[in-house]
């Protein structure tokens, strides 16, 4: 028997509309908030202050050598501040280490007054601190971030919640509402529903290239549709 095309052509193009039309429509609707809100505001740069340079007093502070030699295996070393005060910062395999710059000894972790008068230089609002928990299991906006750290979060809208490292008080990353409504619009972008990264898995790819077959059949039956057209005039 032979095929009819058209009809043949209309069937796909209607079931592929079914299957594939609302992850369209999402891509669509996720597609549009990606654009329209800025990706600095995402990434939350408005909510950090960024770090003023200031000049050291070389002069009473510790060898270089002295913090080497009381850390095995250092790669790198370099002196920053800390409240205020100068410290060396030593990059072992165990992870970063601060050093009293003065005189040399290795400074303790951050307690949790420490972590939050360094959030609060770090932020740039002027929300109250509603929360500070030393994480030791990642929480889902955080996954690509191994643990432990402190999570800061002041009160607000937006839910601005800092993640600061336990050891140097650094700032690891930020979050806001924002971020999270742009995060959870990704994953059904990328249709990973699991760790949110993987952009070449094997559902988007299917689902991909039966929106491609979609706008193919489409694009046939609008090419038939005005041939007939012509046809029924002549």
């Amino acid at each position: 028997m032979a095929i009819r095309w058209p009809l043949f052509v209309r069937r796909t193009h209607k079931w592929l509309a079914l299957v594939v039309g609302v992850q369209a429509l999402l891509w669509t609707l996720t597609g549009f908030y990606m654009v329209v809100v800025h990706i600095d505001t995402i990434h939350g740069d408005h909510l950090v202050r960024s770090p003023v340079a200031q000049p050291f007093d070389l002069d009473g502070l510790a060898a270089p050598s002295q913090v080497v030699a009381a850390a095995p295996g250092v790669s790198e070393l370099r002196l920053q501040r800390l409240f205020g005060a100068p410290v060396w910062r030593a990059e072992t395999p165990e992870g970063p280490k601060l050093y009293d710059a003065r005189t040399g000894a290795p400074l303790p972790a951050l307690t949790e007054s420490q972590v939050r008068e360094q959030a609060r230089r770090i932020y740039t609002g002027d929300g109250k601190i509603v929360s500070v928990r030393l994480l030791t299991k990642a929480p889902q906006e955080m996954q690509s971030r191994k643990p432990p750290y402190w999570q800061v979060e002041f009160e607000g809208w937006n839910r601005p919640t800092l993640y600061l490292s336990p050891q140097t008080g650094d700032l690891i990353s930020r979050r806001h509402a924002l971020w999270r409504v742009f995060d959870f619009a990704w994953m059904l972008h990328i249709m990973d529903y699991d760790e949110r990264t993987d952009v070449n898995n094997p559902l988007l790819r299917v689902a991909t290239w039966s929106a491609f077959a979609m706008a193919l059949t489409g694009a046939w039956l609008l090419l038939w549709s005005f041939k007939r057209r012509k046809g029924k005039k002549a």
